[in-house]
């Protein structure tokens, strides 16, 4: 008895050692996927109530835990309105994690405690004159029944649905909020972000600071082949970098969003896996990489900083518009574009109207049609300036074009991003939809059908 006495004793010795060091590890060394897990929730959550000034614990249930990995649901976080930014840590104690909001800028990830909390960029005017959007927040809906009943129908809209906006003969004709979102709550456009990028570009195209021929762009890239990487082939998605953008765990692109302090240092690091120009390849570590160019050609890193408010999201009234940098001050302009619905029904206007607002050229004359035209290395799916050529592929079989099954307009093209945020424009229905939420792909909602109806509606 006294032998199994001492056993136990040590058996439960070694278990509160086992513990004990296995704690220690996860404080003093956590996995890449605790951090990672960490740093997604507070940023999210701070984004989200430092930006769309929602509670904190509804954007941790809804937005990070009830959609994602499960280890997000062991996930707590700690806001500090004072300071401005968000702590998270798993058991809040583990891998912790820290999101700092900057003036203009949004909120960032500060993977090592070294986000610069003192750089800023100009903020929108904050209130948009009064008239008819798009150039005041005045909406005349439209009364058609048939439109009503559209925008009221659940499976059209899809679930979770937040925002859906309908721009027709540049007018919003109509437009539907989820339970807790407004006309006035930004929005997360992921991926949309990237079609931004492009646009930005167009403006320093027009200054004369950049060209979609140009090479040699990082000095990094000017002892290899890299240097043949064009501006063109990054915005077509064909630099022939390597780079994984799969989500599923820790990869090059969750790695880059979430452990990196200087996201495009570490995309331009990768080494070819193509030849540039020769092969489609979908990544958001391209877009970090464009935005590093864009904001060297400017030269001065304020001037860089206040680039996008002043040169497109000012002149088209985006006053909502908060397009988020990471640590280094490099714009995540892959992924972290905030905006309300009717701002970004604004944007897609604009393309809409090739670039032009109120007659004059935001854009260079002819990019907007260069950006829709397709690539061939995509087989026809992606255009040549960070835009889609088809709709989402949620629900769609393999080896089936995701458009399959819908009458749309052949000059239809996109915006998407994750999670089921799409703009769509259709210039031959003088058509713009937005239709923002959190949908995961899975759920396999297809906008499609409700451009096609909306399309046929207004024929």
């Amino acid at each position: 008895m006294r032998i199994a006495l001492s056993i136990v004793k040590w058996l439960v010795v070694l278990l509160v050692v086992a513990v004990i060091g296995a704690a220690a590890w996860l404080y003093f060394s956590p996995p890449a996927l605790i951090r990672v897990a960490s740093n997604y929730s507070a940023k999210i959550v701070c984004s989200n109530v430092f930006l769309a000034g929602r509670d904190a614990d509804e954007v941790l249930a809804d937005d990070v835990q009830a959609p994602g990995h499960p280890i997000l649901g062991y996930i707590s976080v700690e806001v500090d309105e004072a300071r401005r930014t968000v702590s998270a840590g798993l058991f809040g104690i583990f891998g912790t994690g820290l999101a700092i909001a900057r003036d203009g800028l949004g909120c960032a990830v500060s993977p090592n405690g070294n986000a610069d909390p003192d750089i800023s960029a100009s903020e929108g005017a904050g209130t948009v004159p009064q008239g008819l959007w798009p150039d005041g927040e005045l909406v005349e809906a439209s009364q058609d029944p048939e439109l009503a009943a559209l925008l009221d129908d659940a499976g059209m809209v899809g679930p979770g649905m937040r925002a859906v906006v309908v721009v027709h003969n540049g007018r919003i004709i109509g437009e539907r909020y989820g339970d807790g979102f407004s006309a006035a709550t930004p929005l997360l456009g992921w991926s949309m972000s990237k079609t931004v990028t492009a646009a930005i570009i167009g403006t320093l195209v027009t200054e004369g600071k950049l060209a979609q021929g140009q090479e040699n762009l990082l000095d990094i890239w000017s002892g290899d082949g890299r240097r043949e990487i064009s501006l063109a082939s990054l915005l077509a998605m064909e630099s022939g970098l390597e780079f994984n953008e799969d989500y599923g765990d820790v990869t090059d692109v969750t790695r880059m969003l979430y452990l990196e302090p200087d996201m495009a240092g570490f995309a331009a690091a990768k080494p070819l896996a193509h030849e540039p120009g020769s092969t489609f390849a979908y990544s958001s570590g391209t877009t970090l990489i464009l935005s590093r160019i864009w904001q060297n050609a400017l030269g001065e890193p304020q001037t860089a900083l206040d680039w996008p408010r002043e040169a497109l999201f000012d002149r088209i009234g985006m006053a909502s518009a908060v397009l988020e940098a990471d640590a280094s001050g490099t714009f995540v302009g892959s992924s972290y574009l905030y905006a309300t619905g009717r701002d970004w029904a604004r944007f897609g206007q604009l393309l809409l109207q090739d670039g032009k607002w109120k007659g004059e050229d935001v854009l260079p004359f002819g990019y907007v049609r260069w950006m829709r035209s397709p690539t061939e290395a995509s087989s026809g799916d992606y255009g040549k300036g960070h835009l889609w050529l088809h709709g989402p592929r949620a629900g769609t079989p393999e080896g089936t074009p995701s458009d399959a099954g819908f009458e749309l307009p052949d000059d239809a093209f996109w915006l998407l991003g994750h999670d089921g945020q799409t703009v769509t424009v259709v210039p031959s229905k003088q058509l713009v939809v937005v239709r923002l939420g959190l949908t995961p792909s899975k759920l396999g909602y297809k906008p499609q059908a409700l451009v096609e109806a909306l399309a046929k509606l207004l024929d």
